[in-house]
């Protein structure tokens, strides 16, 4: 019961901290998770951005359910799971009563201008967090490289591609270069 609510507290403490989405709660997760708590390792944390990047859903809700559910099961996910989504739905819900006259406050548009800097930071050092933990081999860097081409002619010429499409090309070249790693590894082991 201790770690359901430990898992709870941590998961609504990063929810209510945290303003931009789920990109920019990666590096408080893995703050929680990885450095302070232990629940996790660097690995996993990695393997868990990007799973919950390639499956339905907030990636932040994706990756508080994989924590939850690796360290107490199914109630550890609800626990934290609904304790990474409380403080939103909170904030929205009392926003939503106001909402016509919150954004003509003069402080609260402030703030928010503020705020989408923080959160562009906060997407940037997640961004080199899992640069910095990428194996320093010649195709992980080589379909970064490839992918991130690829996003920029996309974004410079305002090509209409499916990010989905960038990801499942990525995931097609890193199946292709391990499936001709595993052939040639048979190969040499005759």
């Amino acid at each position: 019961m201790r770690l359901l609510a430990e898992l709870f507290l941590s998961f609504i403490r990063i929810g209510l901290f945290t303003f931009g989405g789920g990109y920019a709660m990666i590096p408080l997760i893995e703050r929680v998770c990885v450095d302070k708590k232990k629940w996790i390792s660097h690995e996993e944390m990695m393997n868990i951005t990007v799973i919950a990047e390639s499956t339905p859903g907030p990636i932040a809700v994706n990756c508080a359910t994989y924590v939850g559910l690796k360290k107490k099961g199914l109630p550890g996910a609800a626990a934290a799971t609904v304790g990474v989504v409380f403080p939103s739905f909170c904030i929205l819900l009392l926003i939503s009563f106001f909402f016509d006259r919150f954004l003509e406050i003069a402080w609260v548009a402030s703030a928010f201008r503020g705020i989408k800097i923080a959160v562009g930071i906060l997407i940037v050092d997640a961004a080199v967090r899992m640069l910095k933990k990428l194996p320093k081999k010649a195709a992980p860097i080589c379909i970064l490289l490839c992918s991130f081409g690829a996003m920029l002619l996309i974004d410079l010429f305002s090509l209409h591609v499916s990010t989905i499409v960038l990801l499942l090309a990525a995931a097609g070249v890193s199946l292709i270069v391990c499936l001709v790693k595993r052939q040639t590894g048979k190969g040499t082991q005759r």
